[in-house]
């Protein structure tokens, strides 16, 4: 389902998280006060602007009162990032997410309001201390918060399709590690391998893909 998102700060966090929402094919307001920056973000969203996130004036004039969710992407300046998501939520913006530099900014940003803090840094040094903590590939994700393996069975909608035809990855960004028939599992499976009816499917993805596939893909 698509969404609308206004993305307030198009640093190097604010621009990853606007081109990644692009490809999943969301609707998204970007926007900056330095135009090069809005300059490079405008074929990776459906509309920029060079507006100051921290201007209640320039936020209404922009409709953000309308969006359900915003991205507050910078983190350096504490107060523009309180004020901001002060504004945002006095706004009616339901679903608020705000970077922070540290804990005690994080915990600001929660007293304030904020729907869900990020701290990028923090959250990928965990999960690179996890990946050299262990060599099994399977077992080195604590990103399992946000990435899964589940098992899906195949529908009729599914049956006597390749693999190819269905085009699984492309379409909802999860991976088919296996399929399950039976008794007989198909490790790997080649683009050109046939899915019946009943199948188990073992895919991973992120949980929302998941979950995108399950609805729509099955």
């Amino acid at each position: 389902m698509e969404k609308q998102f206004v993305i307030i700060g198009l640093g190097r966090f604010g621009s990853s998280v606007c081109q990644e929402l692009h490809a999943l094919g969301h609707e998204i307001l970007a926007m900056d006060l330095t135009e090069e920056r809005v300059d490079a973000m405008s074929e990776f969203a459906t509309h920029t602007v060079r507006a100051n996130g921290t201007d209640e004036r320039d936020l209404k004039a922009l409709g953000v009162r309308n969006f359900e969710h915003a991205i507050v992407a910078f983190g350096e300046d504490l107060q523009a990032s309180v004020l901001c998501t002060l504004m945002l939520k006095e706004m009616g913006v339901s679903n608020v997410w705000v970077k922070a530099r540290d804990r005690q900014h994080q915990l600001i940003l929660e007293k304030v309001g904020a729907d869900r803090v990020i701290q990028p840094e923090k959250e990928m040094g965990i999960r690179v201390a996890h990946l050299l903590d262990s060599d099994k590939i399977v077992d080195y994700i604590e990103l399992s918060k946000d990435y899964s393996i589940i098992e899906l069975i195949a529908s009729s909608q599914m049956s006597g399709k390749t693999l190819k035809q269905l085009d699984i990855r492309a379409k909802y960004g999860c991976i088919v590690l296996a399929i399950k028939r039976f008794e007989d599992v198909n490790i790997a499976p080649l683009p050109d391998d046939e899915v019946v009816k009943g199948d188990i499917l073992i895919t991973m993805g992120h949980r929302k893909d998941l979950r995108r596939f399950e609805e729509k893909g099955l």
